[in-house]
């Protein structure tokens, strides 16, 4: 198996099978509920050359991986014997906190697997709006309105690297070239929004 090496380590470093109460992931991380934090080497996490960065947060034990992180979840999943079936969930549910934290955890549940689609799906919306209103009609239809729809994406554009940088919480190489691409193509379109947003005050 491709990564494990790399869940054999994660595995023992935060404790062992025995001290996961729970496992999932979101889009970069591993998201681990542990018995005791106490056990787990962050350290030692941190000089895998397989983990970015590891961080503490609202009970979680979180372990950064990447765009990969579904693998790596797998791996560890299957090294540590875990199924839906035998998850030492049940163990600790008298440890599992509030009633919100076990709410937040049942929506995180539900829509974590979706992300990639409902993030795609509004990518495809988004697209299909500025298409169907490109068009000359729409244009003399909208007016002022059809350039102030069209500018919001740069508004995404700036908002994009500085969500992900906030999500994530590192700097990777990845958003940094994103963003130095848009800064240059906003210092490009720099006048035209400026005689735009002239001609709307």
């Amino acid at each position: 198996m491709e990564y494990k090496a790399l869940a054999q380590d994660i595995l023992n470093r935060v404790g062992g099978k025995e001290n996961i109460v729970s496992l999932v992931h979101c889009a970069t991380r591993l998201r681990f509920k542990l018995k005791d934090n106490g056990k787990a080497d962050a350290e030692g996490l941190k000089a895998n050359p397989g983990v970015i960065m590891v961080v503490e947060s609202g009970g979680q034990f979180q372990v950064v991986i990447g765009n990969h992180v579904h693998d790596v979840w797998l791996a560890v999943r299957q090294e540590a014997g875990l199924s839906d079936d035998n998850e030492p969930v049940a163990e600790e549910k008298a440890a599992k906190g509030s009633v919100l934290s076990q709410l937040i955890d049942i929506i995180s549940g539900i829509f974590t697997p979706f992300i990639g689609v409902m993030a795609a799906t509004g990518l495809l919306k988004g697209l299909l709006a500025l298409a169907v209103t490109s068009t000359q009609a729409m244009q003399r239809k909208l007016g002022r309105r059809w350039q102030l729809l069209h500018n919001f994406v740069y508004l995404v554009a700036i908002l994009a690297p500085i969500h992900y940088l906030w999500s994530v919480k590192i700097v990777s190489p990845q958003p940094v070239i994103y963003a130095l691409l848009a800064a240059g193509l906003l210092t490009w379109r720099y006048k035209k929004f400026r005689q735009w947003w002239r001609s709307i005050r």
